[in-house]
C-alpha cells in the first residue's frame, strides 16, 4: 500500500508499471537468449548475450554486458505489480543465463548484475538459491579491493593482473557496493562491509571535487593511493560535470549510510545532490552533462534523473529530519512525474520504458534512447513509492 502519494501520482506511476509489464511480455517473445541494452533509432532493442565480459583491446576499453541483471529485476518488479507468477518464472529462466557471470574476474559491474537480479528474486520470492549465486558474485567483487597507504578502493575495470585495471576506479562503483553490504549482513562476514566502506571513503577523498561534482573515473597510484588524474569515458570532458555519474554517487553514498548507520554519508549525499540541483535549472530531467556547451539545448538523460530519484528516496527514508525528508521525497516525486509525462515510451514501436536516456554520448551509443539501466532505476523508484518494502527492503531511520 503506497503512502504519501496524490491520486494523480498513484495513477501516473501505476500506469507506467502497467506499460512495463505489457512490454516485457512482448519483448520476451522476441529477444531469444540475448538481453536488451539500448534502443536503436527505429525503436527496436539492441541486444547482447549475457556472456560478454569486459576487457581492454587495441582500440580501448569495452564494458561488455553489465546490464543483463536489470532485465531480471524488471521481470521481478512486474511480477510483484501484476501479482502474476509468470514473470517470476521468466526471471528464473533468465537467471540461468545471467549466473555464468558470477565468476567474471574483469569488472565491478557484477555488483550491478547480481544486486538487480539474484537479490531482487531472493527478496521477492525467498528463493535461497539466489543467495548462493549472489554470495559467489560478492566474493568476486570483494576480490577487486586494492589496498594502498591512504586506504583501499575497488578496481572497476579489467583483469587485476593488468596495471591499468588495478589503478582505475569509477564513480559507478559506488552503486555496485550494495551487493557487498548485503553479503556482509547475509554471511556475517564483516570483511564485505569493510571493503565497501573503505571504497566509499576513498571515493569521497579521491573522486569528489571541491565543488561537490564528481569525476567519472580516477587513476590512483596503487602504492600511495594518491590520485594521478581524473578523467571520463562517458562525460563531456575530463573535468566536466556528468549528471549520471553524480547520480551514481548520490545513490551510492545513501546506500552506504543505510548499511553502516553512519549519518555522515547522508551529509555527503546531500552535498552531492545540492551540487546537482544548482546546475539543474527548472527541468527535473537533467542534461546528460551539465557542461555540454549546448546549454539548454543539450540532450537530456532520463536515466540520470531516475538514478537521482532513487537516491533521494533513500535519503528521505534515512534522515530523522522530517522537513528535510519531505523536501527530498518531494523532489524525487517531481522527477518521477516529469519522467512519466515527458519520457514514457508509449508508442508500441519504441521498446523500453523510458525514452530520452543516454548510454554513452562520446561513443555514440544510445544517445537518445531507452537504456536498460534507466528503465530499471525508474522502475525501482516507482516500486519504492507504490509498494514500499516489496521490491527492495525499506530503509530504517538513522539516529
Amino acid at each position: 500500500m503506497s503512502t504519501g502519494l496524490s491520486a494523480g501520482q498513484r495513477t501516473q506511476f501505476t500506469s507506467a508499471l502497467d506499460l512495463l509489464a505489457s512490454k516485457l511480455l512482448e519483448d520476451e517473445a522476441r529477444i531469444g537468449i540475448t538481453f536488451p541494452y539500448v534502443t536503436e533509432p527505429s525503436g527496436a532493442w539492441a541486444l547482447m548475450p549475457a556472456s560478454v565480459s569486459a576487457g581492454y583491446s587495441d582500440t580501448g576499453w569495452s564494458h561488455g554486458n553489465w546490464f543483463c541483471g536489470f532485465w531480471v529485476g524488471l521481470l521481478v518488479a512486474a511480477g510483484l505489480h501484476t501479482r502474476s507468477d509468470a514473470y517470476f518464472g521468466l526471471a528464473r529462466e533468465r537467471m540461468r543465463l545471467v549466473t555464468q557471470r558470477t565468476d567474471d574476474p574483469n569488472t565491478h559491474d557484477i555488483g550491478f548484475i547480481f544486486e538487480s537480479s539474484a537479490l531482487r528474486l531472493l527478496h521477492a520470492t525467498g528463493d535461497l538459491a539466489q543467495a548462493d549465486i549472489a554470495m559467489t558474485a560478492a566474493q568476486r567483487l570483494r576480490a577487486r579491493t586494492i589496498v594502498t597507504a591512504r586506504g583501499a578502493y575497488l578496481s572497476s575495470w579489467g583483469p587485476l593482473d593488468d596495471a591499468r585495471a588495478r589503478a582505475a576506479s569509477a564513480i559507478d562503483t559506488m552503486t555496485n557496493l550494495p551487493l557487498l553490504y548485503w553479503a556482509a549482513g547475509h554471511s556475517g562476514d564483516e570483511s564485505f562491509l569493510l571493503a565497501a566502506e573503505a571504497h566509499a571513503k576513498t571515493t569521497r577523498a579521491g573522486m569528489v571535487r571541491d565543488d561537490w561534482s564528481t569525476w567519472h573515473a580516477v587513476e590512483y597510484d596503487t602504492r600511495s593511493g594518491a590520485r594521478r588524474r581524473g578523467y571520463t569515458f562517458q562525460g563531456y570532458a575530463d573535468e566536466s560535470h556528468w549528471s549520471r555519474g553524480q547520480g551514481w554517487a548520490i545513490l551510492g553514498f545513501a546506500a552506504t549510510a543505510a548499511a553502516t548507520g553512519n549519518a555522515d554519508y547522508i551529509d555527503i549525499a546531500a552535498h552531492l545532490f545540492d551540487a546537482y540541483r544548482r546546475c539543474l535549472g527548472d527541468n527535473p530531467i537533467p542534461p546528460w552533462d551539465f557542461d555540454d556547451p549546448r546549454g539548454a539545448a543539450a540532450p537530456r538523460d532520463s536515466s540520470a534523473g531516475a538514478v537521482v530519484a532513487n537516491g533521494l528516496l533513500r535519503m528521505a527514508d534515512l534522515t530523522p529530519d522530517a522537513a528535510q525528508a519531505a523536501r527530498w521525497r518531494g523532489f524525487a516525486l517531481t522527477t518521477l512525474e516529469a519522467l512519466c509525462r515527458e519520457a514514457l515510451a508509449t508508442d508500441p514501436r519504441h521498446r523500453g520504458l523510458l525514452r530520452h536516456g543516454v548510454y554513452s554520448m562520446p561513443q555514440g551509443i544510445g544517445t537518445d534512447s531507452a537504456v536498460l539501466f534507466g528503465d530499471y532505476f525508474f522502475t525501482t523508484a516507482l516500486m519504492r513509492v507504490l509498494y514500499p518494502g516489496a521490491f527492495v527492503a525499506a530503509d530504517q531511520k538513522l539516529s
